[in-house]
């Protein structure tokens, strides 16, 4: 089983950021955890609301837990909405089926772990998951 870096995660951080600066998106934090839900790094930006770290840790926990983007758990949560909703609640808050967190993957798409954005859309946050993942070498999925 190959393990996510702290070098990694913060270097995907720093690419998310930096990708979301250069768009003029609002104030982001971004959280990466590794493939057991465990947080590995997280930024917040100076005028990110206090909310922010907490939907992000909840968006990239809900992928890692589900194996999938937050955006395809966005899709099944609209096809069964009870189930979704007692997997928030036996996930005692931490699970946020929302666009904005992406899986990261080996290049053998072993998951090690998923990152999430919140401060923006979820688009934008999506996106610039994607951008920091990308940036670093590994697969988004």
């Amino acid at each position: 089983m190959a393990n996510l870096s702290l070098a990694q995660a913060n270097h995907i951080i720093n690419e998310a950021l930096a990708a979301s600066q250069r768009a003029g998106y609002k104030p982001m934090a971004v959280v990466v955890i590794d493939a057991h839900g465990n947080l590995k790094a997280v930024q917040r930006e100076d005028g990110a609301s206090m909310f922010r770290v907490d939907v992000a840790m909840g968006k990239a926990w809900a992928s890692v837990a589900m194996g999938a983007s937050s955006r395809a758990l966005v899709k099944r949560a609209a096809e069964n909405p009870n189930f979704f909703t007692a997997l928030a609640s036996t996930g005692q808050g931490r699970f946020i089926p929302q666009t904005g967190a992406v899986l990261i993957k080996a290049s053998d798409g072993e998951i090690l772990g998923a990152v999430g954005a919140s401060g923006g859309t979820g688009d934008e946050d999506e996106a610039i998951c994607l951008h920091g993942v990308q940036a670093v070498g590994l697969n988004a999925g």
